[in-house]
């Protein structure tokens, strides 16, 4: 079951995540909640929309913009709409 992990400790884990340009969305119920802050970063991509963020804080470090999604993914993309990626250094192990 593939999880993203930062700092040691489980992000999210689920077996339904969607594998879109090389990023593994998690669905948003599958994150630990308590980890995420919202974050004001927006950035656009072409065909997926515009992307929102999340800082992840564990043991009071915070790992910023570490977690994007789409909360009103294009068309093309509605796949992955509301579903949460990482990157900056978060491992997303099978």
């Amino acid at each position: 079951m593939p999880k993203a992990i930062w700092n040691g400790v489980i992000l999210a884990e689920s077996d339904n995540t969607e594998i879109v340009d090389g990023n593994h969305y998690f669905p948003a119920d599958s994150l630990n909640r308590e980890h995420f802050q919202e974050s004001n970063t927006h950035t656009v991509c072409g065909w997926k929309g515009t992307a929102s963020y999340y800082d992840v804080v564990v043991d009071g470090k915070t790992n910023k913009d570490a977690a994007w999604y789409y909360p009103d993914a294009k068309s093309a993309a509605k796949n992955i709409e509301g579903d949460i990626a990482f990157w900056n250094g978060v491992s997303v192990e099978p």
